[in-house]
């Protein structure tokens, strides 16, 4: 037999208008009651009907997360942040939000379809992570369609992505170029003149951005970047092993190797091990991100740690409206150095 909002509100003791604004969360009620239709609720097995309440409200209880590769800890630890800020007071169904990971593949198309999808189940937030995609066309239809879901009433935030102007979305933006320049400092402040760069996929914003302060950092210190010396490649362990090889047949005086992220990384320092060279006696090497396994590689891994968990909980508390959004709607989250055994001063 299927129970209705009526035999909660019996259960309760309370009138089903009650109940419908507990479940809906969009009007004020005693804290008592509300626990006592939650319980209610709890001990009925009561169902919302979802679809036809999201027809009544601005909008549902879905909250959308979309990243590149949920496999990728970069992902991982963000969507999981994200994730565990999205729950309490404030939805329906007991008060909790129901979050979806949309694994986009690092696909535009997929990125715009996860979009619609979330638009037509009148999502009450949507976070996207991770670095956008540079291409002209694709960067309007995304902000078209940011437009939309914001002026539906879906609350958006950027977490580790450049703003998007005139979208309504609030922006959580990684210092990717100062973070990337320092690192490169670092580097040449041990004596490093020639150093390689495997950078990611060039239609990135991520990409650039690192490769930019990389470059930054060679050019305030007089080194002229000789164009042998950048490889581009995906933000995975195989195409840095592939891009180091080819960094070393390009040039084999290379005395570092900057990588796009610390996956990139690890497969640099196996890419150098495997060619008979050590690190950092040898070839100093340089990760990004400070990923969890990055301090357990052999030797540690030096890099710059993003704080992906904070700023994906924060992203999380601002979507779901517990937290203000930053001043003007966006936020800069800076790195921090980690300075550890991979990179040494070159050999004389």
């Amino acid at each position: 037999m299927t129970v209705t909002l009526a035999d909660v509100a019996a259960r309760a003791q309370v009138s089903p208008a009650t109940v419908s604004r507990v479940l809906n969360g969009n009007y004020p009620v005693a804290a008592t009651t509300r626990e006592r239709v939650l319980r209610a609720v709890d001990e009925l097995d009561y169902v919302l009907n979802g679809p036809a309440s999201s027809l009544a409200a601005a909008t549902s209880d879905l909250v959308g997360i979309l990243v590149n590769d949920i496999a990728d800890p970069f992902f991982g630890i963000m969507a999981g942040a994200i994730q565990s800020e999205i729950g309490g007071p404030g939805g329906r169904a007991g008060g909790e939000r129901l979050g979806v990971v949309c694994n986009t593949g690092g696909s535009p198309e997929r990125e715009l379809t996860y979009l619609t999808l979330l638009q037509r189940q009148r999502a009450a937030a949507v976070v996207l992570t991770g670095g956008a995609v540079e291409d002209a066309p694709h960067k309007a239809a995304m902000s078209a369609k940011l437009r939309k879901l914001a002026d539906a009433g879906t609350r958006i935030v950027l977490c580790g992505r450049p703003p998007a102007p005139e979208t309504g979305a609030f922006a959580l933006t990684f210092d990717n170029r100062g973070g990337g320049k320092e690192l490169t400092e670092h580097l040449i402040g041990l004596g490093h003149r020639r150093l390689g760069y495997i950078a990611g996929p060039e239609e990135r914003t991520t990409t650039r951005h690192r490769l930019e302060g990389h470059r930054a950092a060679l050019e305030a210190h007089g080194i002229t970047e000789d164009p042998r010396w950048t490889v581009h490649g995906r933000y995975d362990r195989r195409s840095g092993y592939e891009a180091t090889l080819e960094l070393l047949r390009r040039d084999p005086s290379l005395t570092a190797v900057v990588a796009a992220n610390d996956s990139v990384a690890l497969g640099a320092c196996a890419a150098l091990r495997d060619s008979g060279l050590r690190i950092p006696e040898d070839v100093s090497v340089a990760g990004f991100d400070d990923l969890p396994f990055s301090i357990d590689a052999v030797p540690a891994l030096t890099t710059v740690r993003l704080p992906l968990a904070e700023a994906g909980a924060r992203a999380g508390r601002i979507a779901m409206g517990r937290e203000e959004p930053p001043p003007g709607g966006i936020a800069t989250v800076r790195g921090e150095l980690m300075v550890r055994g991979s990179s040494g001063v070159p050999r004389g």
